[in-house]
């Protein structure tokens, strides 16, 4: 089931994230650094992939398949010698209904982009747009890659300060679960804390402790699954 900004509401790509390994999902994030254009952008949503290949037809063409709320996740192979969108693109994405872009890849027209206040996600700013012209592939709306990541419309996309990821669709809900199971047990372990009970405590690190002595392969994170802690996943 797709799934929107509203079912991510109170969580956050960390939580998705730690979800993901409680659950045993693949976890598949994007590579490290990519930000939103302005502070605070978020977004989730269907993935609608899209290949860059020099110009912005391809976009077009995407995006008059989007359906309400999608996200553009576009792969432009992580180049850094030319940003692939700007302000014309997001504008048209706006019209289409899309909630969001994540760039493999740069974009241009910061200012713009602000000012438009769709969410957009790049790992950086550039001026200069692309000069190439390369063979389109067959396959260029229906998958894209991210990182070592295939995308596809099965995919959900999650976006916030913190990252980018992707999940399955059909895991989505189970995920999303999990996620406000977590963010449950460590906002009352910061709680907990922030009253004086430091996170040793809550813990039982030196029951931890004193288990791993006796079992060096009993690992922090199944102790925090036997007592019901969350602080690693």
């Amino acid at each position: 089931m797709p799934k929107d900004l509203a079912d991510f509401a109170a969580l956050s790509t960390p939580l998705v994230a730690d979800a993901c390994l409680r659950l045993g999902e693949p976890l598949r994030a994007a590579p490290a650094g990519i930000l939103p254009v302005a502070d605070g952008q978020r977004a989730a949503g269907r993935a609608l992939p899209v290949r860059h290949h020099g110009s912005v037809d391809v976009f077009l063409e995407a995006l008059a398949h989007a359906g309400p709320g999608d996200v553009l996740v576009v792969d432009n192979e992580g180049r850094r010698d030319e940003a692939c969108v700007g302000d014309l693109v997001i504008l048209e994405a706006r019209a289409a209904g899309v909630a969001a872009l994540v760039v493999w890849g740069l974009h241009r027209d910061t200012p713009d982009l602000v000012a438009i206040g769709l969410p957009v996600f790049s790992y950086g700013r550039h001026a200069p747009g692309p000069v190439r012209l390369d063979p389109r592939d067959p396959d260029s709306l229906r998958t894209a890659r991210f990182g070592p990541h295939e995308v596809t419309a099965a995919d959900i996309v999650f976006a916030d300060d913190d990252g980018v990821l992707f999940v399955r669709a059909d895991r989505a809900d189970a995920v999303l679960e999990t996620a406000r199971a977590l963010l449950r047990t460590e906002r009352e372990q910061a709680r907990r804390i922030e009253a004086g009970e430091t996170l040793r405590a809550q813990t039982r690190f030196d029951a931890y402790l004193a288990a791993r002595a006796e079992d060096p392969s009993y690992t922090f994170r199944r102790h925090l699954r036997r007592i019901g802690g969350a602080i690693e996943e």
